[in-house]
């Protein structure tokens, strides 16, 4: 359980790497998810914008909206009491001038109790970072795969272009950005970046050089139905367990044995 007396914030996450201390993070979409992640004591909470996939169904996370994002970022902040809450700019807001940005990310901050926002970009970003945090707004950038932009990089794979990964994360970290989420990068390159950096790096398929991890909730738990990719590590197989207890329930139901006596009301 968490003993953090308050929420983290983020100069407190920053600080988590001059203290060289491992930094963890979690995706949540829900309030039920959220409270039980932040009692179990995970430093971050990202409502991400792969609740299109993991959620909604979608086959990427282009369609989820601004208004959905504040929907599940509402439940998830009003159950966080401990962990520093960041929420992911959908699709295509940070891409229609910095001040559209600052309304949509505002918004965010204003209708939720989260704290931060998350955006795919980097050395093309900069001028929104600079001005979302200018605003007084906390921005976490986020380069290598950026599956917002997975039709222009011919689906999900791999980023190799060293020196296009390091100018888009030194641009990140001079725009103001308090940290950076590396995705599919090779693991002794991002722990080049995590060494070159003074602000955190958060790896998913970078390596275990990062300054920390996230992972989709529904990956870890073993939620996840067909391709699971090489990254991710699964901590349970909930999917079974649920699967199981659903046939139970219906044989049950089906047999006349539920409910029982001990479920009636006399």
């Amino acid at each position: 359980m968490s003993t953090r007396p308050h929420r983290l914030t983020v100069p407190e996450f920053v600080a988590l790497k001059r203290a060289g201390k491992k930094i963890s993070m979690l995706t949540a979409y829900d309030y039920g998810m959220a409270a039980l992640l932040d009692g179990a004591g995970v430093d971050s909470i990202l409502v991400g914008d792969s609740m299109s996939m993991v959620v909604q169904g979608h086959e990427t996370t282009l369609p989820v909206t601004l208004d959905e994002i504040i929907y599940h970022a509402e439940m998830v902040g009003r159950a966080v009491q401990n962990a520093l809450v960041i929420v992911d700019l959908p699709f295509p807001t940070n891409h229609l001038g910095v001040h559209s940005a600052i309304e949509s990310a505002g918004r965010i901050l204003k209708q939720t109790r989260c704290q931060a926002v998350k955006l795919e970009g980097g050395a093309d970003q900069a001028d929104v970072i600079s001005g979302l945090v200018a605003a007084g707004i906390p921005v976490m950038a986020h380069v290598g795969l950026r599956p917002q932009s997975v039709h222009t990089m011919g689906g999900y794979k791999v980023q190799r272009d060293a020196d296009k990964l390091l100018n888009d994360a030194r641009a990140a970290q001079q725009a103001g950005a308090f940290g950076i989420v590396l995705e599919c990068i090779p693991s002794a390159l991002a722990a080049q970046i995590t060494k070159e950096l003074a602000i955190p790096t958060i790896g998913i398929g970078a390596g275990g050089g990062c300054d920390g991890q996230v992972l989709v909730i529904n990956d870890l738990l073993g939620l996840t139905s067909g391709y699971v990719p090489r990254f991710v590590k699964q901590y349970a197989d909930l999917r079974t367990t649920i699967t199981t207890a659903t046939q139970s329930y219906i044989k049950d139901v089906q047999s006349g044995t539920f409910p029982g006596p001990e479920q009636e009301f006399k």
